[in-house]
């Protein structure tokens, strides 16, 4: 039937005839001050020269509408088309508030926020102390976090990296930052690897690994350090086992992450010779980027966190001396075996001491890291009485990734070790202080 509030009447009837009541074709009736409401809403909003459609808009012409029986239900009432999301105040109400209908999504969407990063890495280049080293194969960059008095922890990087890159993060933790209190953190960078270092001279001859080994003496002469605490990933980690082997009175735990103890394998050999052909003639190629993401996130690392990836790249893009990091790579495919074996005790014509690290060992790696099988076969050389293996879940770059789980366990591997007494003493003291007190104003109420 026709409807005359709100809804639609029938075209007028084609000859008198009425047969326009079965055309689908009908006009509305409502009051046409809702549409001129509309039009005004939009002619504020736009507030610029009159246009075509502003011609339009201000014409008295009403649109047609073409509609059928799906606009309607079985009784005739017209169905309710706005979808869920469409605003829920009306025109009028845009018009006295001098704005057009806009989405309620709007009103929650974040406009003003900005990506910043973090400036840990910043953080960690102003507190630290630039040093030199000289050594017998040239100059070694040192930087000293902490108070100099404090027992001396060496850090050692991996492939790609340097020290800010490497361990400004983990030691930027809070779990890390108290630690820091009662140790002193030498971060020692292997040659041309620091930020911004120049191209090393071509007939200059880079170190191997036995070489960068023998430059922490140089190190440890330079400071007057007698034992230190060793803490190594990657490359760096199987420098700091080369020099325990060497000199185990001058390391007095080790805390390796993703170390490997045998020479490098035909398949490693071959890619890193590549990698740092390509470095030397090509510069940074995608391929090498690649392999480098690799060689410290395993597979797939986009899946696991985005930003890290993409921080990385963009450091391996820019801030890595190509030349100098070939030189590395080179001399680490052409590292020889540690010669560390576990002897079982009781064996005749052997000591375990002999073959094998005599300071405690935590050897750790991840378990999405492609260096797991390495790290196993590393804690099979090792003396089960002093050293433990430890897979973290869920990551590959285990310092970036998992830095809580990986600060606890250094933590309490210290605390095992004797080393981080300095703090217990002070609770200890606090809490016999708080004691001592309370008995005391025990008594006075009892007086």
């Amino acid at each position: 039937m026709p409807q005359s509030e709100g809804g639609y009447v029938s075209l007028p009837a084609v000859n008198g005839n009425g047969g326009a009541i079965y055309q689908s074709t009908t006009e509305p009736t409502a009051p046409p001050s809702v549409f001129a409401s509309v039009k005004r809403a939009i002619g504020q909003a736009i507030k610029s020269s009159p246009t075509d459609s502003e011609e339009l808009l201000r014409s008295d012409r009403l649109p047609v509408i073409v509609g059928g029986s799906r606009d309607r239900d079985k009784s005739g009432k017209t169905l309710t088309t706005k979808m869920p999301s469409a605003p829920t105040h009306t025109a009028e109400e845009a018009h006295l508030l001098g704005t057009m209908p806009v989405d309620p999504m709007d009103d929650i969407e974040l406009r003003s926020v900005q990506l910043q990063f973090p400036n840990a890495r910043g953080s960690i280049l102003e507190a630290c102390e630039q040093r030199r080293v000289p050594t017998d194969k040239g100059d070694v960059h040192v930087a000293i976090q902490g108070d100099t008095a404090k027992p001396a922890i060496i850090t050692y990087h991996d492939l790609g990296l340097n020290y800010a890159t490497s361990f400004a993060g983990f030691f930027n933790f809070p779990v890390m930052r108290g630690l820091l209190e009662n140790f002193c953190v030498y971060h020692v960078t292997a040659p041309g690897q620091e930020e911004g270092a120049p191209t090393l001279p071509e007939d200059y001859v880079y170190p191997t690994m036995d070489d960068l080994a023998a430059q922490l003496l140089f190190v440890l002469s330079h400071f007057g350090l007698k034992s230190v605490i060793g803490f190594g990933v990657g490359a760096g980690a199987n420098i700091l086992a080369r020099f325990a082997h060497a000199h185990p009175d001058k390391v007095g735990a080790l805390c390796l992450i993703n170390c490997v103890s045998t020479q490098s394998g035909w398949i490693e050999w071959g890619y890193q010779s590549f990698n740092a052909r390509f470095l030397r003639t090509k510069g940074m190629t995608q391929g090498v980027i690649d392999y480098l993401m690799w060689h410290h996130f395993g597979r797939n690392p986009e899946e696991r966190n985005h930003d890290l990836v993409q921080m990385y790249k963009q450091h391996f893009e820019r801030g890595v001396n190509p030349t100098n990091l070939a030189m590395l790579i080179n001399a680490y495919i052409h590292r020889n075996d540690l010669h560390l074996a576990r002897t079982p005790p009781g064996t005749p014509g052997s000591e375990t001491a002999a073959t094998t690290l005599k300071m405690p060992v935590i050897n750790i790696t991840g378990s999405l890291s492609p260096h797991v099988d390495d790290t196993v076969t590393f804690n099979g050389r090792l003396d089960p009485t002093n050293s433990s293996w430890m897979k973290i879940s869920d990551c590959a770059l285990v310092l970036e990734e998992q830095p809580a789980k990986l600060a606890e366990a250094f933590r309490l591997f210290l605390q095992g070790e004797g080393y981080a007494v300095g703090t217990l003493q002070k609770l200890a003291r606090k809490m016999s202080s708080v004691s001592r007190s309370s008995s005391t104003q025990i008594e006075l109420t009892v007086q």
